[in-house]
């Protein structure tokens, strides 16, 4: 089968960071750490998994952050190399294991990609038994080979590639009447979901979202549709996006420039300083703050935009940020919280994974794909789909997808 794969050691990683410093295309040419190649088709690790045939994938922010290398080198032993790229995923079932009952083949699912104690047939650690899947222990034991997600293990493979495998509780079969192309977007929508649930403003308050790409687009509509009317502010870098965000129900959107944050002092009386060394800093701010960004410089504005005891949401994923003052932490005595993937949300004195409460969203309130999904590409073309992905403002993308039809 066709897959593009990533591959990485010592040598190849250095050599491409050195070479991505003449040209991003270095990040995504031959001579990177990822390649499209004809790979065997995954087997399925027991009779409680099914294998995939993949319709659609999604490029995520966080493969972007692979493919360019700004991950950690930290988290490489929750990897398995070399693995097919790829989590947001829509197939249809070509082979499944005896004790796989629920499903047959045919059926046209999602799969929430974790690869938890469940996925690995462990007993649950303790943050499995408490249904905090994304935080699992186990994450490098069991059926599997290390892998915190599908997309990053050798043995599941990922959507970026013709067939993977998932074990039968990842697999969510998508009713009739939601479309292949909403059905994709079941995951960048539980990667939203998952902050606003956890941070789920009061009606009173003002809230932040920095960043209008696909996440902060979704925070802002998520917000929306599970009945918020906290006042909402977004930061958006392109007219395209601010538009969006104000379709989606945003209350305003300030580009961020010079000046911006005495723009957004007005918005919530915060008053401005200015230190005698550096930037701006503020007393005052919004009480939530959703970064989904994660840039040196979202996250120290961030932090000095969220109000004494305000919290601030870690949602993009930051890396190695050098340099970054953290003062507003201990001086605004700020909740400073991360949010990883997805898992099991508290919704009106229900229980459900974010992925279930994602698509029961998307069929209460029909997401607007067409807006949302900027460009598909076949897979043989992914150096192009990586270069549109990464040109938001030229190309005017938000969610590139490879289509296998």
């Amino acid at each position: 089968m066709k897959a593009v794969v990533f591959d990485a050691n010592v040598a190849k990683y250095i050599r491409t960071l050195l070479l991505g410093k003449i040209s991003k295309k270095f990040f995504y040419n031959r001579f990177s750490c990822i390649q499209l190649k004809d790979i065997p088709e995954p087997e399925l690790p027991s009779e409680n998994y099914v294998k995939i045939k993949t319709t659609y994938a999604g490029i995520c922010g966080s493969d972007l952050n692979l493919i360019f290398l700004h991950d950690s080198p930290s988290t490489s032993p929750f990897a398995s190399f070399p693995f097919v790229i790829g989590h947001e995923n829509i197939g249809v079932i070509v082979e499944k294991g005896k004790a796989v009952s629920e499903f047959e083949i045919g059926d046209r699912v999602i799969v929430d990609p974790v690869l938890d104690c469940d996925a690995r047939e462990l007993p649950r650690c303790p943050s499995c038994q408490e249904e905090e899947f994304s935080t699992c222990l186990n994450i490098t034991e069991g059926k599997l080979s290390p892998g915190t997600i599908m997309g990053a293990c050798s043995t599941t493979g990922g959507s970026w590639g013709e067939y993977f495998v998932a074990h039968r509780s990842q697999v969510i079969k998508v009713p009739d009447t939601v479309k292949d192309q909403e059905a994709i977007l079941v995951d960048p929508l539980a990667s939203a979901l998952h902050p606003v649930v956890r941070n789920f403003p009061k009606n009173s308050e003002k809230i932040l979202v920095y960043g209008a790409g696909i996440i902060g687009l979704l925070v802002v509509w998520s917000l929306r549709k599970l009945g918020s009317n906290a006042d909402i502010t977004v930061i958006a870098k392109y007219d395209f996006q601010a538009d969006l965000a104000l379709e989606f129900g945003a209350n305003r959107v300030v580009k961020p420039r010079e000046g911006y944050l005495d723009d957004l002092a007005k918005v919530v009386q915060a008053k401005v300083f200015r230190p005698m060394i550096g930037d701006k800093v503020l007393l005052g701010g919004f009480d939530k703050v959703f970064d989904c960004v994660g840039s040196k410089k979202t996250i120290r504005d961030g932090m000095w935009l969220t109000k004494q005891r305000g919290s601030y949401i870690l949602v993009g994923l930051a890396s190695v940020i050098e340099k970054v003052d953290l003062t507003p932490i201990w001086f605004k005595e700020l909740n400073v919280k991360g949010a990883y993937c997805y898992s099991t949300e508290n919704i009106n004195e229900y229980r459900m994974s974010t992925y279930q409460l994602a698509l029961s969203l998307i069929q209460q309130h029909k997401i607007p794909y067409e807006k949302l999904i900027t460009h598909y590409f076949k897979l043989e073309d992914y150096q192009k789909a990586i270069e549109v992905a990464s040109s938001k403002g030229s190309e005017k993308s938000i969610k590139v997808v490879f289509k296998f039809l």
